[in-house]
């Protein structure tokens, strides 16, 4: 009774995991064409993106700490920042009326929403650098309980049908991994920069509109 209890259950288990092979290759292909499409998404925006030399930013800093708000205004709009960076910069000089306090909190909360929104960028591909070789490993192990199966049979064209698909699997998972980790590797140096540029600016914006 209980070795018919326990085939029952490891053939339950078995009827399983060879269903969740079809559902593993389907969601890998997935990810596959999210990942190309990031991958072209990274190509274009480095072709167009244009960021501050140090000499641009150096001058903007000097020229943004000896103006009022509404000369502010005028030179974070004709500067080369993204348009994200100059609503930031905007909002704060718009704010010019509140307490120096006040304001610095403003300036904060701003950067702070802005770095979610740029995470946010990232998380795509921060999750299939993780899924993606999981799955491939699934995709690896599913195939070798058939693939073993027919060995012990003598079947050598199923155990090659298996294998194929094992080293498929695998190699789809890792390469999905990889172009995902360098996406949001180059993604995230980026908008750190970009932060960066824009907290160095605002501190010389709130110096300005404190005097």
């Amino acid at each position: 009774m209980i070795i018919q209890g326990t085939e029952t259950l490891t053939s339950l288990i078995h009827i399983i995991s060879e269903s969740l092979l079809t559902p593993v290759i389907v969601v890998l292909i997935i990810f596959l064409v999210i990942v190309i499409l990031s991958l072209g998404g990274l190509i274009n925006e480095a072709i167009s993106r244009k960021t501050l030399s140090s000499n641009e930013l150096e001058k903007l800093i000097r020229n943004i700490s000896n103006s009022n708000y509404n000369q502010i205004k005028d030179y974070v709009e004709e500067s080369n920042l993204f348009s994200y960076q100059k609503k930031i910069l905007i909002r704060i000089a718009d704010n010019y009326d509140i307490g120096p306090e006040a304001r610095k909190a403003l300036a904060s909360k701003l950067i702070e929403e802005e770095e979610l929104n740029l995470i946010k960028n990232t998380s795509k591909t921060d999750i299939l650098i993780r899924l993606a070789p999981i799955l491939g490993l699934l995709g690896t192990l599913i195939p070798l309980g058939p693939g073993l199966a027919a060995l012990g049979n003598g079947d050598i064209i199923t155990l090659a049908e298996s294998l194929t698909i094992a080293f498929d699997t695998t190699i789809l998972g890792l390469t999905i991994g990889a172009i995902a980790y360098l996406v949001s590797k180059f993604k995230k140096q980026w908008y750190e920069d970009d932060l960066t540029t824009v907290e160095t600016i605002a501190e010389a914006e709130l110096e300005a509109l404190n005097r």
